[in-house]
């Protein structure tokens, strides 16, 4: 779900099974627990909603918690690299989906979203051989917004409590595009001083 930091290189051999990586595989393992709690639910059963919410809010901490680990203590591994914007996307994409397909979220938005977090990934990879593109802090707020977002969209909230979600999603959505679109301008940029150095 968050834009992928840039990582530091460690000085040391780094163990694969370290706090980070442990973080990051609990995220993946979370994703079909978090789509069974919807499933079962049906985005009826107020109970079985909340339970996939707290899972869904559980699981993006972890997103938060992995990077700073493996940063502040040095255990970025090839492992967690790959890994974590997998993790993410998965997260992200799934809650999306199914809230489109429970008729709580429209496809377009769906749509739109999963095309900008993936077309990052994709750029990513593109200019990887040029440098890094570092997360901005507009990505960090499209990575809040978003959770934000989906928790409220997750949560039996009444209404007319139920138009913050809606809000939170436009927002969400708002930044989600111009950040995406930044991105693009980066790799461009980054990889057009690459081939004239």
């Amino acid at each position: 779900m968050t834009d992928e930091r840039v990582p530091v290189a460690a000085t040391r051999p780094v163990s694969l099974y370290n706090p980070a990586n442990l973080l990051t595989a609990a995220r993946i393992v979370l994703v079909p627990v978090f789509v069974a709690f919807v499933v079962v639910s049906d985005m009826a059963d107020s109970g079985w909603r909340i339970l996939a919410c707290l899972t869904f809010i559980v699981a993006s901490a972890t997103d938060f918690a992995d990077g700073w680990i493996a940063r502040r203590y040095q255990l970025v591994t090839s492992f967690g690299k790959v890994a974590d914007p997998i993790a993410d996307k998965a997260l992200t994409g799934s809650a999306l989906v199914l809230l489109s397909a429970y008729d709580r979220l429209s496809w377009w938005v769906t749509g739109l979203i999963l095309l900008r977090e993936w077309g990052v990934t994709a750029l990513r990879f593109w200019v990887i051989r040029y440098g890094v593109i570092p997360a901005s802090r507009g990505g960090k707020l499209k990575t809040a917004l978003q959770i934000a977002a989906i928790a409220f969209f997750l949560w039996p909230v009444p209404e007319p409590f139920d138009l913050v979600g809606t809000s939170l999603m436009v927002a969400a959505l708002i930044v989600t595009v111009v950040t995406g679109v930044d991105y693009v301008f980066q790799a461009l940029r980054l990889r057009r001083r690459a081939q004239q150095a």
